[in-house]
């Protein structure tokens, strides 16, 4: 075997870890946040299809000679479940409204800044 596939198995079960931790971590935020818990079997599943769906968007975007994933892609990912569709779609659109919130402070800010300046002059 060449090292190239050493190198990429090596990789992809790094990047499986990361996947796993994360999962991991956000699994016990939300045990914390509803008095739950889940068992390793649980958070394991949960790992495991997050990597799995996440390797089947990686193949689409190769086929597709894309390099970029855009929220509309992850959306689209989901639709097979409609819970999870909706929480995306929820999520995505709180996102959008922070930007939108977050740009309109920095343009006031701008603004005031702006003013000052002038005022200065």
């Amino acid at each position: 075997m060449s090292h190239r596939f050493y190198l990429r198995d090596f990789l992809i079960e790094r990047l499986k870890a990361a996947v796993h931790y994360t999962v991991g971590r956000l699994c016990q935020r939300v045990a914390e946040e509803h008095r739950r818990e889940f068992s390793r079997q649980a958070v394991a599943a949960i790992a495991e299809t997050t990597f799995r769906e996440c390797a089947q968007l990686i193949v689409s975007f190769r086929h597709a000679k894309r390099t970029t994933v855009s929220a509309e892609d992850v959306k689209l990912l989901a639709r097979r479940s409609t819970a999870l569709s909706r929480h995306i779609q929820n999520k995505s659109e709180e996102l959008a409204q922070e930007q939108k919130d977050t740009r309109k402070k920095n343009t006031g800010k701008r603004k005031s800044r702006d003013t000052e300046e002038e005022s200065k002059e």
